[in-house]
């Protein structure tokens, strides 16, 4: 029978006993996070929006400075923008830095400067949903909410065998029900903890280790050796390709030229090197035809060996700039929905220009006074790589 609720079957007896088993684990096997140390209800908040779509141990450093840096919600309502975002550079998904602001102005301004205790006022909050309340809720005030997140959808759905789609936003209602049955009243917070914890040890989503699991008795798919089928999730769609050529261009005065995106949209405000977006067709013919190794460009000024030839057809904005006759190779980063393509060149600005209002020319320097999106990160990463690469030739030709 499909979709059976088992928990529903489940006796007063049964349901106090797995309690008492998982939350006795969950003492036991911990993970021992920075934001456990206490129920501060904003050092939980800060770090369940840095965990979504991001690893444990990514997240850790990034929560020591972030609350270094915003110690307080008064703190972190009064951030300067560019210091919020660099904080939460390298992180990804930037609207969930500049939603935390807005929610902490909130609560300055509604709430008296204290985070709300009803679930219901905090979901009020901005870029907190069903989850996040939860998470806050349970942890930082006793309250039953279950925080359900993709972790926890797995060990329910292969605790009860459930078979609805967790992909579709319709199937929450089914995961609800039964977290609802089975959350311990009593410690709502621990018991949300220890299913984020043993959804991401031991209940992975390929292997896992079953012989290992505190709830390993109570488990239908254990009992059917029907593990590997839930799970059940359709296929995200395939982000779209998009390409770009990147520019880094210098100049005598060792400066590089950087341009900062819109106030609205992807990774607005942010800064990059100039960039472009070409057909893939065009990508292509540039990686063919420009990857050649045997010409480069000196990084040393006073040296007169650029490549002079007419490479303008690259960049046509920057006709002022000579560029070096080969790529420094493709730098690729995924976003929820779209796959950046930036095929990358050096370049070397050989006249003046006006600038556009949004470019600026940068020491290197400063740098760490801007705020870098991944792929940015990735070009510089990729710039100096190269770099390094030429100045360790050159010393092997003088040996």
């Amino acid at each position: 029978m499909k979709n059976e609720k088992y928990w529903e079957t489940w006796s007063t007896e049964e349901l106090q006993s797995f309690q008492e088993e998982f939350i006795a684990w969950y003492e036991k096997e911990k993970r021992n996070l920075p934001w456990r140390v206490n129920l501060d209800p904003y050092r939980i908040w800060i770090s369940e929006i840095m965990l979504q779509q991001t690893r444990v141990d990514t997240v850790i450093d990034y929560y020591y400075r972030f609350m270094e840096w915003f110690p307080t919600i008064k703190d972190l309502a009064e951030a300067p923008d560019d210091r919020l975002l660099k904080a939460w550079e390298g992180l990804g998904y930037y609207s969930r830095a500049r939603n935390l602001k807005v929610a902490a102005q909130q609560i300055m301004a509604e709430f008296n400067g204290q985070m709300p205790e009803t679930i219901e006022e905090i979901r009020q909050l901005k870029g907190i949903g069903p989850y996040t309340a939860g998470a806050i809720g349970s942890i930082a005030f006793q309250i039953p909410e279950p925080a359900i997140d993709g972790n926890v959808m797995r060990v329910v759905s292969r605790l009860f065998e459930i078979s609805d789609d967790i992909a579709k936003p319709s199937s929450r209602k089914v995961f609800e029900e039964a977290m609802y049955k089975i959350i311990d009243q009593n410690r709502p917070g621990d018991f949300n903890q220890a299913m984020m914890d043993l959804g991401s040890s031991i209940c992975t989503p390929t292997s896992p280790k079953c012989e290992e699991c505190p709830i390993q008795s109570y488990c239908l798919s254990y009992k059917n050796n029907t593990m590997t089928n839930f799970p059940v999730k359709s296929k995200k769609m395939k982000p779209k390709d998009v390409y770009y050529i990147g520019g880094i261009i210098e100049n005598k005065k060792q400066e590089f030229l950087l341009s900062q995106r819109d106030s609205t949209g992807l990774l607005a405000n942010m800064w990059l090197f100039p960039i472009t977006e070409i057909t893939k067709e065009r990508f292509d013919f540039l990686q063919k035809n420009w990857a050649k190794e045997d010409q480069q460009m000196s990084f040393d000024f006073e040296e007169q060996n650029m490549v002079a030839e007419d490479t303008s057809e690259i960049f046509e904005e920057y006709p002022e700039v000579v560029w070096q006759k080969r790529t420094l190779g493709e730098v690729t980063h995924i976003f929820s929905h779209l796959k950046w393509h930036i095929l990358v060149f050096y370049g070397r600005q050989t006249g003046l220009s006006e600038l556009a209002k949004n470019q600026r020319w940068v020491k290197e320097a400063d740098y760490s006074n801007l705020v870098f999106p991944k792929p940015q990160q990735k070009m510089v990463e990729l710039f100096e790589k190269d770099r390094k690469n030429i100045s360790n030739s050159r010393k092997n030709r003088k040996n």
